[in-house]
């Protein structure tokens, strides 16, 4: 009895030793957040209602957070916390309130610069390099939650490069450091007290932190702040060009459209090319490679190696200014069916699912291993689905709604232009390529798709 009293008390002895040694090594970040806080500052805003006249509430209401990047008193927050403001209030570690002016602002990134003028020393925070940031690393969020003032919360870096569909530039460093309404706009610290991210947004069910909240990566935030500062707005280079993933098997991005008269368009780019390299670089992700043509310098010459009909090819194209949105496609991307714009799909074999299917030449109009029932194309049903006179390929007519050509966005009334980028002129040139990928192992075909507002790659699996 007493000797198994002895293990008993052994073993208590050792998990305290344990816990007190794991507690010696978790950090204190008093001394860090005590040197942060009077860099960090509270934002309310009014604004109008319908009628024009000023509200009351929002004066003292509390949106968001913002922090100092100059002892002149510039200021950063999100665009979301400031947007459509018509007064914004900034207030201090000290409690001052002072009225700020905004310097510029990006919707895009959901960026924006303030400025003040105070009597107060401000003490401005350094940015750091959120490049070097790993998975697993210490961060601090600062901001003003649900109104209450400067508040510390500390995390780790659970995830980089998220894209959570907000927007074509999507490249957020992901955190389980607790971030509520009013951090938006806040800065996230590294341990060196750098700002290595831009508190801008959560994801939760119920409007509070639930361990997932979302930073603009530093990198990005310093590359637009820079130009709010210098000139109100920011300048992203364009080549005009609208991109997605390429489809399995392919690696790279595949180029789905291309805006007229464009620099990409000038320069030899081709609906279905698809990019493998940017500047030598391998290219994998539609989000970053719109992110890295837009930060380009307007008139740098970008090399892009493409694969085109099986070949590698090499075109060079200088980006130039990225016209407004309304106006022309920037590289926007979309996802797996849709994706980022900028995107590229390519004009070949894919996948595998064996099966037979005997395919008709003798109909006018018949159902594909697509799910799709397609018709050649006649003045009336061209007239119908309001496409060109002089279209050719074959037009569908029906389609089962539980096909993978549904799942993608095909639709009735689109014209199939190309299978595998190889003309369509009837049923019968549809079927022959058709068979030839059942007999590639029921391979899925990559179909150039025209409706009536543009042209597009979907790659689908056969039935």
């Amino acid at each position: 009895m007493k000797h198994n009293k002895l293990i008993l008390a052994i073993f208590l002895i050792t998990g305290f030793c344990q816990n007190v040694l794991a507690r010696a090594d978790f950090p204190s970040f008093a001394d860090l957040a005590e040197k942060l806080l009077p860099s960090v500052v509270n934002i309310s805003t009014t604004t109008l209602n319908e009628d024009g006249a000023e509200d009351i509430a929002p004066e003292t209401e509390t949106l968001g957070s913002g922090f100092i990047i100059s002892k002149d008193g510039y200021i950063v927050t999100n665009q979301h916390v400031i947007n459509k403001a018509k007064v914004i209030n900034v207030t201090l570690f000290n409690n001052e309130k002072i009225e700020a002016e905004i310097i510029g602002e990006d919707k895009k990134t959901d960026l924006a610069v303030l400025k003040i003028t105070t009597e107060t020393p401000l003490t401005p925070v350094a940015f750091g390099n959120s490049d070097t940031l790993r998975v697993g690393d210490w961060v601090l969020a600062i901001g003003n939650p649900f109104g209450l003032g400067g508040s510390v919360t500390a995390g780790i870096v659970s995830a980089k490069s998220r894209d959570i569909e907000s927007g074509s530039y999507d490249n957020f460093i992901q955190t389980d450091a607790a971030i509520n309404q009013g951090n938006s706009g806040g800065p996230m610290f590294n341990l060196q007290g750098e700002v290595i991210g831009v508190n801008s947004a959560i994801f939760s069910t119920t409007g509070e932190s639930m361990g997932i909240g979302f930073a603009t990566p530093s990198k990005m935030a310093e590359w637009v702040i820079s130009q709010l500062r210098s000139q109100g707005k920011v300048t992203r280079g364009w080549i005009g060009i609208a991109i997605k993933p390429a489809p399995h098997p392919y690696q790279g991005i595949l180029i789905s459209r291309i805006t007229e008269n464009s620099p990409a368009s000038k320069a030899g780019f081709s609906a279905g090319d698809i990019i493998t390299k940017f500047n030598t670089m391998p290219i994998t992700s539609a989000t970053n490679l719109s992110r890295i043509i837009a930060e380009s310098r307007l008139g740098e010459l970008l090399n892009f190696e493409i694969l085109r009909n099986g070949q590698i090819m090499t075109l060079q194209v200088a980006a130039e200014e990225m016209p407004d949105e309304e106006t022309k496609t920037q590289a926007p991307v979309e996802t797996p069916a849709p994706a980022t714009e900028e995107q590229a799909v390519a004009p070949e074999p894919i996948e595998e699912t064996p099966q037979e299917a005997d395919i008709s030449q003798e109909k006018d109009s018949q159902k594909s291993p697509l799910g799709l029932e397609i018709n050649n194309t006649t003045a009336e049903l061209l007239a119908q689905y309001k496409l060109p006179t002089d279209s050719k390929g074959v037009i569908i007519t029906a389609m089962d709604g539980q096909s993978d050509a549904s799942e993608k966005g095909i639709q009735v009334g689109d014209l199939i232009t190309k299978v595998d980028k190889k003309e369509v002129f009837d049923i019968i040139s549809f079927n022959d390529y058709i068979k030839q990928a059942q007999n590639e192992n029921n391979r899925p075909v990559l179909l150039t798709i025209q409706n009536s507002e543009a042209e597009h790659f979907v790659a689908v699996k056969l039935k």
